[in-house]
């Protein structure tokens, strides 16, 4: 009988089970670690139990996950005769010898970057093959071959259209090229990502974010890491990325959370949000924080003891007028100046012959007569109410936004009705955003070590500056697609973005080759490029799925019906099914679906084996990803929106969700533009 070790599949899959349980003796020995020798108090034991805790998490082996998707066998140099399998974690045996290395690690950078015209030395690059977490097939690409042509992947392929069900997985076993080049950029620098729908640019940012922590953990655990996404539904679908990598401590957030200084409960007209988001209202806010500081006109007497100190008008002024000057927080300035006139006063003491320490310039500080000139020339300020000052007072809108807003711009801020206190006002997002500014420009925004924003093209100037401060000392990596901006707002250009971000210096990478949308249904999309994005080049789709489109038309009686059929006929497909259609046709397809008996899921509910089927509003659709998707009535996703480019971005987006096919149901005429 022949040896199972000579059939190289079995060979492989002895490697996994060798694997998994070394996988398993390392969490086993994480789990048995004792603290208690090797604590010297109670905050250390908390700490070190809480990094073991964290440890344990990180070692779980996900049972439907593989260790290890690839193998690369080098020919010479250091790496002669070695052996390497790549995987989403390390992996080591009982001696300490590595059994799967970390996608992360230099020496496995030439499985996405090696090719026959580069082969960087790699003699053999295996690709594995699974189902579910059993190794089914392997493929091999002898590099160093002449007389081996070069061929794309069947299982790069095939591991590309996959059926969706649940989150967003990640894409660690099919990065390519191009995007492995952004993942493993430099954490110094900002890189900016324009990427049309499917060419990845979400999942190349969540593997940016884990190689840096991987290259850079040190540095990243003391400064944080942020992940911006666009909404809740959004953040859901991608959460599972990042720990299914290992990475555990990457807090994630939308724009308004980062802003949540009161509480939302109104929506502006889109002319006043227009104006609410304008980089402009960062001056207006600006001379408004500063306008509370007054010149002191009078001198200041300080009593010690049986002394008294005089410091005349004229010092107080020069004082005032030096910390103003300077490139320092309103909140910054106020806290120096009772100590500045403290020192003045000291100064005064010594030359009178007496020796006063620091204990006496802080007792001077808070003196009752130093107190009283500070709050009198450098009042404090609560930026909420500031931005009610402004929303509500005609007058003090207008000195202060005099030359930099037209009369017409200033009234679409003004309430109506002005509210009387900041609890009881009904802010805006776009209040919020303003609110942070003037946060930002009383105290100093705590900086982050690395940011990540997704759907980046759809902030304003305003948001993308709230954003900026979460990353002035560190770096960031901006997503999007100008293609997809749908709001009033949508930036026009990168380079305006980034401006306004902070980071006029990032490099602007551009994603072409799209891997998740079928060719045919990209192309019926980019029929809207021209009249919305003219300039922007379209995806070049890598699949091939004849068949993939179907445009059906029907009666008016009939639509509905012929939506829930388009349902069922894509439920018997494997994967997930979204059935998008324009805010105001949700209610009625809902009613629709449940006299079918279909059951359905909302975006950000997690699609299971059982429950596939997802009722997506075109307004919450960008980002998300369907096998099938049916789409109800092209023109009422673009008449929801307040402009014709506005609406046909947002079609875009719709007609973009598919992985495998797309169906298009209606009974008005499509838009002239897909014509």
């Amino acid at each position: 009988m022949s040896d199972p070790m000579s059939d190289p599949l079995a060979r492989e899959r002895a490697h996994l089970a060798a694997s998994r349980a070394a996988l398993r003796a390392m969490r086993e020995e994480a789990e048995s670690l004792d603290i208690r020798d090797v604590t010297a108090n109670w905050v250390n034991s908390l700490i070190l139990t809480a990094q073991i805790e964290e440890r344990i998490k990180a070692l779980a082996d996900l049972s439907d996950t593989p260790l290890f998707f690839g193998r690369l066998d080098y020919l010479h140099t250091t790496q002669e005769g070695q052996r390497f399998y790549i995987g989403r974690r390390h992996v080591h045996d009982a001696a300490g010898d590595p059994m799967v290395i970390d996608w992360r690690a230099p020496v496995s950078q030439p499985f996405y970057r090696a090719s026959k015209r580069d082969p960087q030395d790699v003699g053999l690059r295996r690709r594995f093959g699974y189902t579910g977490g059993d190794l089914t097939a392997y493929e091999d690409e002898h590099l160093s071959d002449p007389a081996e042509l070069e061929h794309t992947s069947r299982l790069l392929q095939a591991e590309i259209e996959r059926p969706r069900v649940g989150p967003m997985r990640d894409i660690v076993a099919t990065i390519q090229p191009e995007q492995d080049e952004i993942v493993r950029s430099d954490l110094s620098g900002t890189v900016c990502v324009q990427g049309g729908p499917g060419t990845g640019k979400t999942a190349v940012g969540l593997h940016r974010v884990a190689y840096l922590l991987y290259a850079h953990r040190e540095r990243l655990a003391r400064t944080g890491t942020l992940v911006i996404g666009p909404n809740r539904s959004f953040l859901h679908y991608i959460e599972q990325v990042l720990p299914a990598l290992g990475e555990l401590e990457v807090r994630q957030a939308t724009v308004d959370d980062l802003v949540a200084h009161v509480e939302v409960r109104s929506v502006d007209e889109a002319p006043t949000a227009v104006v609410k988001g304008d980089a402009r209202m960062a001056e207006v806010l600006r001379r408004a924080v500063w306008s509370h500081v007054k010149v002191p006109t009078e001198p200041l007497m300080v009593v010690r003891g049986s002394r008294r100190w005089r410091v005349p008008a004229y010092e107080l002024e020069e004082m005032v007028r030096e910390l103003k000057d300077r490139d320092i927080r309103y909140g910054a300035a106020r806290e120096a100046l009772p100590q500045r006139i403290a020192h003045a006063v000291l100064v005064r003491m010594e030359q009178a012959g007496e020796a006063p320490d620091d204990r006496v310039q802080n007792a001077v500080a808070r003196n009752t007569a130093v107190k009283a000139v500070v709050k009198e020339c450098w009042p404090a300020i609560d930026p909420a109410k500031l931005v009610l000052r402004l929303l509500s007072e005609p007058a003090f809108l207008a000195e202060h936004a005099d030359g930099i807003l037209d009369e017409d711009e200033q009234k679409a801020l003004l309430w109506a009705k002005p509210a009387r206190s900041v609890k009881t006002a009904k802010w805006s997002a776009g209040d919020a955003v303003l609110i942070d500014e003037a946060r930002d420009l009383v105290e100093r925004t705590h900086s982050l070590g690395h940011v990540v924003l997704d759907e980046a093209q759809d902030l304003s100037p305003m948001q993308y500056r709230a954003v900026g401060r979460r990353c002035s000392t560190g770096s960031a990596t901006v997503l999007g697609d100008l293609a997809q901006g749908t709001t009033p707002w949508a930036t026009e250009s990168w380079a305006e973005a980034l401006k306004h971000l902070g980071k006029p210096e990032a490099i602007v990478e551009e994603l072409t080759a799209g891997f998740r949308v079928p060719r045919e249904v990209i192309a019926y999309a980019s029929r809207l490029l021209p009249h919305m994005s003219p300039g922007l080049a379209p995806v070049e789709s890598v699949r091939e799925n004849p068949g993939s489109l179907a445009v059906r038309r029907v009666d008016g009686e009939e639509r509905d019906a012929a939506v829930v059929a388009a349902c069922v006929e894509a439920l018997a497909h494997e994967g997930s099914i979204g059935l998008i259609a324009a805010d105001a046709r949700i209610a009625p397809l809902a009613e629709s679906l449940e006299a079918a008996g279909l059951a359905y899921l909302s975006p950000g509910e997690e699609t299971t084996a059982e429950s596939r089927l997802t009722l997506v509003p075109a307004s919450l659709a960008k980002g998300l990803e369907y096998d099938y998707v049916v789409l109800d009535e092209p023109a009422a996703v673009v008449d929801g929106e307040p402009d014709e480019r506005t609406g046909l971005r947002r079609l875009y987006v719709a007609l973009t969700r598919a992985v495998s096919g797309l169906t298009i149901v209606h009974l008005s005429d499509l838009p002239e533009q897909l014509a």
